[in-house]
């Protein structure tokens, strides 16, 4: 067989080689582990990386897709973040909390990505506990952008977006507390895809904010994401916040033409602090759409500009809750250095925690302490309403929101850990989703001093469809996504 290309290699690709046995799963999924070797020297993307499992589900694989019992995903080789519970390999969160937990079960897309015989190449690198812009807190490694080593790759799901812009898996799968899905894809130059909260379950997912937390997917293009999210969606009796709906396959009705569609554009969303370079590229893919058949409106969402601040208090106070039950008595790190049981406790958050995690611990356990609990976190929630009033609102006039997905490309290494603030403000673009629980995706619309810049779009609660056919819509018409980092 010819040496195997699997540079940007999408689902669908992969798929037809499979289906038409150009190429085993076998030898698709050792060109991947080759292809790890290769470059996750300079890329550091992988936490671990199974290669006895990958192989194992390789040969199943093939012996499904021989019988004529397969699916799109099939064969297909994968990663997950370093969050999302694997039964019998490492989930660490890249905290030395968990560095050595080996859980006894698997999260639900797990379970889901397992049934439907993709193959697991490892885990991705992350912020710890997922909190981060940067993926420079993971306390295991630092995880480079593969458009400039010397960049950040976003975070705090910046393994998974850079392992799928170096070509190290087909997919991957994210989670998105305040944008860590979309930023890192923005700043990496893919797909990257926030569902509707409640619409993947969080069972096995490790929990940072329980209300804002979503799984989601990290592709090449917006067809994989729809087939991915067609594949991990669905209700979870183990998850009390999953919705209980029927999913539709998301990957029918993505047509190249917007005639008819409302968009509208946000005027809070090209404040001050963006790079006018992205603005640009934003700008210019907005005439995309227009030329598309979209009807472009400018509009104003003014209660977003609340969305950093209400983030900045809810997700502290729920990761502070979360997090309580790390005190190295029941699982993962436990200090042996103390004379009392209190001192091993406080110990062992002390060592295990890094800076940016025990900076939220405290911020969290702050804002819902006796005498500020009303003041700080009662308020925030009511302010979550207004935000989450204010986009069902616009939704009622409008299909999808058009904006940037972050206000820069991506940042040098080392450039923003100094000041906390300024790295917060990478997700100004990103939280609002969050905060209202709406589906969101960012894909490339352009190259700024070689770098990527990515487009959001918002649509309304459980309006996948809408989201991926804006964006499909989008790629079709541009040629932005076939842009590879060259590594």
């Amino acid at each position: 067989m010819p040496t195997l290309d699997i540079k940007g290699l999408t689902i669908n690709a992969a798929r037809r080689l499979l289906d038409e046995k150009e190429v085993s799963a076998l030898e698709l999924t050792q060109a991947y582990l080759d292809r790890i070797v290769s470059v996750e020297e300079d890329v550091h993307s992988f936490v671990s990386v199974t290669a006895d499992i990958a192989l194992e589900q390789a040969n199943i694989a093939d012996r499904m897709i021989s019988e004529g019992v397969h699916g799109h995903l099939t064969g297909i080789p994968m990663q997950l973040k370093d969050n999302m519970s694997t039964k019998g390999v490492p989930t660490t969160c890249s905290s030395k909390m968990l560095e050595h937990f080996i859980p006894p079960y698997d999260a639900y897309v797990t379970e889901k990505l397992k049934d439907a015989g993709a193959i697991l190449l490892g885990k991705g690198n992350l912020d710890e506990f997922a909190m981060g812009s940067s993926t420079e807190n993971s306390a295991l490694k630092v995880t480079h952008n593969p458009w400039d080593l010397e960049k950040v790759p976003g975070g705090s799901s910046g393994g998974p977006a850079a392992a799928v812009a170096a070509s190290e898996c087909v997919f991957s799968l994210g989670s998105d507390t305040g944008g860590s899905i979309r930023q890192p894809a923005s700043l990496c130059g893919v797909v990257g895809m926030k569902p509707t909260y409640g619409l993947v379950s969080r069972f096995g997912l490790v929990a940072f904010a329980s209300s804002l937390d979503q799984i989601g997917p990290i592709t090449s293009d917006v067809e994989d994401s729809a087939v991915v999210l067609s594949h991990i969606a669905g209700h979870d009796q183990r998850d009390s916040t999953s919705l209980n709906i029927d999913v539709p396959d998301y990957s029918e009705g993505l047509v190249a033409d917007l005639t008819g569609f409302k968009v509208g554009v946000p005027v809070e969303y090209f404040s001050e602090g963006i790079d006018s370079g992205v603005e640009n590229s934003v700008r210019d893919a907005i005439k995309v759409l227009s030329d598309l058949g979209a009807d472009i409106v400018e509009t104003s969402l003014p209660h977003s500009a609340y969305a950093l601040a209400v983030y900045y208090i809810i997700a502290p106070s729920e990761a502070s809750a979360n997090l309580s039950r790390y005190d190295g008595v029941k699982y993962g790190y436990s200090s042996d250095v103390a004379g009392s049981m209190w001192d091993a406790l406080e110990n062992t958050r002390q060592n295990g925690f890094g800076p940016e995690v025990k900076r939220r611990i405290m911020l969290g356990t702050y804002a819902l302490s006796s005498g500020y609990y009303d003041a700080y976190y009662v308020k925030a929630q009511k302010v979550r309403t207004i935000i989450r009033n204010e986009f069902k609102e616009a939704f009622e006039s409008f299909d999808v929101l058009a904006m940037p997905t972050a206000p820069t490309t991506a940042f040098d290494i080392g450039g923003k850990t100094g000041d906390p603030v300024q790295m917060y403000l990478n997700d100004i673009f990103t939280i609002p989703a969050n905060i209202a629980g709406i589906p969101a995706i960012s894909v490339s619309c352009g190259i700024l001093d070689g770098l990527p810049v990515g487009l959001q779009f918002m649509a309304g609660a459980l309006q996948e469809k809408k989201l991926f056919r804006a964006a499909y819509a989008y790629q079709q018409a541009t040629n932005w996504h076939h842009i590879k980092a060259n590594i």
